[in-house]
């Protein structure tokens, strides 16, 4: 199925849940939005940015998603970019469905030179104003929180770190944000990031125990609001677009960070607006 030479990507999270249907776009404006107008590179925020980008350079490309109907819009505009792709079915909170995801793509396609992870969450933004002290946050939310931030990417290395170990080479890219810089308060209207720390530490630790062994491992802080159909339509955006990050630029990014010399790593990047300071 796989013609590219062992040229394979695989984005987990390749949808959003600030597309067109997505979750946060029906919770905030409630209704599916028309993003016909968009670009195409937008119309599924960073991981379908990243998807086209990666296709476009060759890769076979894996989009993962917890159902697979979500990315097929996403898949048709790969097919019709002339790149090569196929949708696999992940679900971040069970070990077994990571595992037989891996499964399926080593078995179709083989092991992945470059994974991104890219999963994102909405657990916190149904809370009311007032309610942003810790004492109000259902335990069962921060579990969801802690299972996509945390422990999703340490299962997730464990299935595709040892095959790049072996091989002497591959990239394994996390998608993060502001919140993994230090803890903040969680503000109504934001997701629960305090898990985010965890992440970027996972990060830093995998970084140390496997790049001697020509594996790349990076932490990507993406510091502002990412264009996409449901966030342009938030008022702050409008306002202000100088402030929304391009997904075709992270994108591109991401690709720099996976082509980089083995002699000048990058092991955490920053992407800020120009328009707003960065976060510490």
């Amino acid at each position: 199925m796989n013609d590219n030479s062992g040229k394979i990507a695989v984005v987990i999270g390749a949808t959003s849940k600030w597309q067109a249907d997505g979750r946060n776009t029906l919770m905030v404006h409630g209704s599916t939005l028309d993003d016909s107008g968009l670009p195409v590179g937008v119309r599924w925020g960073v991981g379908g940015a990243v998807a086209q980008k990666f296709a476009a350079e060759g890769y076979f490309t894996v989009l993962t998603t917890r159902r697979a109907a979500n990315a097929a819009a996403l898949k048709a505009a790969i097919d019709a970019q002339g790149g090569e792709s196929m949708v696999v079915e992940l679900d971040l909170v069970s070990e077994g469905s990571i595992a037989r995801a891996f499964g399926t793509v080593r078995r179709e396609v083989g092991e992945p030179d470059v994974v991104v992870y890219n999963a994102g969450y909405l657990e916190g933004r149904e809370l009311p104003p007032g309610q942003e002290l810790i004492e109000h946050i259902p335990t069962e939310m921060f579990e969801t929180a802690q299972n996509l931030a945390s422990r999703g990417p340490f299962l997730v290395a464990k299935e595709v770190l040892p095959p790049m170990r072996e091989r002497g080479s591959g990239s394994f890219l996390l998608t993060n944000n502001a919140s993994s810089l230090r803890g903040r308060k969680r503000l109504t209207g934001q997701s629960l990031y305090y898990p985010r720390v965890m992440m970027r530490n996972l990060a830093q630790v995998l970084t140390e125990e496997y790049s001697e062994h020509g594996v790349h491992v990076a932490n990507v802080v993406i510091d502002g609001l990412i264009d996409s159909p449901g966030t342009r339509a938030l008022p702050a955006a409008q306002e202000r677009p100088e402030t929304v990050i391009n997904p075709v630029k992270i994108a591109e990014a991401f690709y720099y960070l996976h082509t980089q010399d083995r002699s000048c790593w990058t092991h955490e990047l920053q992407l800020t607006p120009s328009a707003t300071p960065p976060s510490y």
